[in-house]
């Protein structure tokens, strides 16, 4: 690829993706004509388990090589510049790990070394540098195995900007932290957007809430919706609802809409819901405000997909990821 053609590609965003589709062994698609476009800031990749997020992420890094179609991140493409990719692009995939017996900081020296970071004055500069930036500067010296499933993630975003990446994808980062963890690690996701292009994939909708310039929804391998959060609040302005009434009456409304969620109190029950026709309770009102949750669920709702909106939390996404691929399956090198 010329140096023209790069700045061209990298013009349109940090990365950018076109006509994507891929095949698994055994005839699964878990791509089917994917096209997206980031440029600087945080990023929200949304969809259900097994939408094919996981193997986009994948594709992205390197990792994968596509049955069909083109990924480019800052102009280089993945397949034919994987090398060049890898230098621009820090990765924290589901599954992070690290040696347990080992410091914090011994882990971080030596995924910078692995990194490229060879200058052992530079590198411990970068490392306490990165170690303060996502809040683990005091338990540098901390063994691994010591560390709440909260301070492992920040371990693996740390591990990720380490070589001063231009773009970080993030893979479901806050499926088991606990409430404050997961606020902690949104916020730290929200700051690092501001300098450069961050991905998150995730299937949980608080977190691409916090910060986000973009969401994107990716259902059964297809993007069907990309654009502001403020949009897709804006979608389902009159198709939530809230009521407060009996118990008795609130067990019929359950039946025929899709509650997002349910409080008792005085012996009555307030529900918020969706109507997927519009049609609201007659006894409900229109919710002005309506969060994100409840505005995904209602937009897959439209699409006839509420199915897929009531998984659980803190099921990583494998659906995609367990069969061998029909291409070449490229690790890291």
């Amino acid at each position: 690829m010329t140096s023209a053609t790069q700045e061209t590609a990298a013009s349109d965003g940090a990365i950018d993706v076109k006509g994507l589709r891929h095949t698994y062994k055994g005839g699964h698609t878990a791509l089917d004509g994917v096209d997206l476009t980031f440029g600087t800031g945080l990023f929200g990749l949304l969809g259900p388990n097994g939408a094919g997020k996981s193997t986009l992420m994948k594709i992205i890094c390197t990792l994968l090589v596509p049955s069909e179609g083109q990924v480019r991140v800052c102009g280089h493409d993945v397949t034919r510049d994987r090398r060049a990719v890898r230098e621009l692009l820090g990765y924290l995939p589901q599954d992070f790990g690290a040696w347990r017996l080992h410091r914090v900081e011994e882990v971080l020296d030596t995924l910078a070394q692995l990194s490229g970071l060879l200058d052992k004055k530079v590198r411990h500069a970068r490392v306490a540098e990165v170690l303060e930036q996502v809040g683990l500067a005091d338990v540098a010296d901390r063994k691994v195995k010591k560390l709440s499933g909260g301070m492992v993630r920040r371990l693996g975003v740390a591990q990720a900007l380490v070589h001063e990446p231009q773009v970080l994808v993030v893979d479901e980062p806050t499926v088991g932290l606990d409430p404050e963890e997961r606020i902690r690690f949104r916020q730290l996701m929200s700051g690092l957007g501001r300098d450069r292009t961050i991905l998150l994939s995730t299937h949980i909708v608080a977190d691409v809430g916090a910060g986000c310039t973009e969401i994107a929804i990716l259902d059964a391998g297809r993007i069907i919706f990309q654009g502001a959060p403020l949009e897709l609040l804006t979608q389902a302005v009159g198709h939530v609802f809230e009521t407060t009434t009996s118990a008795a009456e609130a067990e019929a409304i359950e039946t025929r809409y899709e509650i997002v969620s349910r409080s008792a109190s005085n012996g009555n029950v307030t529900l918020r819901g969706v109507a997927e026709g519009g049609a609201l309770p007659p006894s409900a009102t229109a919710v002005a405000e309506p969060t994100l949750e409840e505005s995904y669920i209602g937009f897959m709702a439209s699409r006839g997909r509420t199915s897929a909106t009531r998984q659980d939390d803190e099921t990583p996404e494998s659906a995609e990821t367990d069969a061998p691929t029909t291409g070449k399956n490229e690790e890291a090198k």
